[in-house]
């Protein structure tokens, strides 16, 4: 299956189909992000919440790539809003006293500074807020980035139920471009928003796709394909969600992996139909990775 390493996305967005991500990284996040793409990476993940991320180095990372001659027109940049529950209370970049379309507004400018660029490909809500109604004012704020030419598409993060996505994608006027879940067996590797998500259009980006899948690694089925095709089994899972179409993140810090899964992207070779069929059809039985 000859794969054209970008994906263009339904609002017309070029996307790399395997991704950068920057969580967990801290005072690391700007020389992991340089490597990952001096070896061959052209897409970056991060997040507005520095509970978590350390979006400055992102921002760091990015000045020094264009300076060695890499363009803004090759790299995917993609941020997210967090709300407040997500916040660390005493590192918030926005006033949570404010209301919450001045929250989105000014976590966005805050974003701009950091990675200094004025617009990404890519802006997500990272998560569904308690209420559908805030979900939506918080949505619609982002619409507004969208429309003023800043984020060039948008997506939706961590959001588990089926129902309640299509109830938002029914009342969005800008509908998503990517939704970014962890892909679980707990979670049945969120197989009926995938299907969804293929109806729709909607590119599905996973995380904690080795991390969150220790069985499907050690299966059989996968280690018998990995040795067939001298790769490793994180190699063919990765290689799996390729060709099925989704786009996964990942953010190892060693070089050796870095690698490995640039090989899974953009590598020559390819999973047959058989071997995708087989490793589905496992991946539809192991929903739970708990005894």
């Amino acid at each position: 299956m000859a794969l054209e390493p970008w994906i263009t996305t339904a609002a017309g967005i070029k996307m790399p189909r395997l991704i950068y991500g920057t969580a967990w990284k801290k005072e690391r996040t700007a020389d992991l992000v340089e490597k990952a793409f001096k070896l061959g990476f052209r897409g970056v993940d991060t997040a507005c919440q520095p509970k978590h991320y350390h979006e400055p180095g992102v921002g760091t990372a990015l000045r020094r790539l264009f300076a060695s001659g890499i363009t803004r027109e090759e790299v995917f940049i993609q941020t997210k809003f967090t709300s407040f529950s997500g916040q660390d209370p005493a590192a918030c970049p926005y006033d949570p006293k404010s209301d919450l379309a001045t929250q989105v507004a000014t976590s966005f400018k805050v974003s701009q500074n950091q990675l200094g660029v004025d617009t990404v490909d890519s802006l997500v809500l990272h998560g569904p807020l308690p209420h559908m109604a805030d979900t939506l004012t918080v949505w619609k704020a982002m619409e507004d980035l969208h429309e003023a030419g800043l984020a060039k598409q948008l997506g939706m993060s961590n959001f588990y139920s089926t129902a309640d996505f299509k109830r938002f994608y029914d009342k969005v006027r800008v509908k998503p471009a990517v939704l970014q879940n962890r892909w679980v067996g707990e979670t049945r590797h969120d197989r009926a928003l995938r299907a969804f998500c293929r109806e729709k259009n909607i590119v599905y980006q996973s995380f904690w796709t080795l991390t969150g899948n220790p069985r499907l690694l050690e299966s059989g089925v996968v280690r018998n394909i990995a040795r067939s095709l001298d790769k490793t089994p994180e190699q063919v899972l990765f290689r799996f969600l390729i060709q099925r179409g989704s786009a996964p993140l990942t953010g190892t810090c060693s070089d050796e992996h870095m690698q490995q899964d640039l090989d899974a992207w953009k590598g020559s070779w390819e999973l047959s139909k058989e071997d995708v069929v087989k490793i589905g059809a496992l991946v539809d039985e192991d929903f739970s990775d708990e005894e």
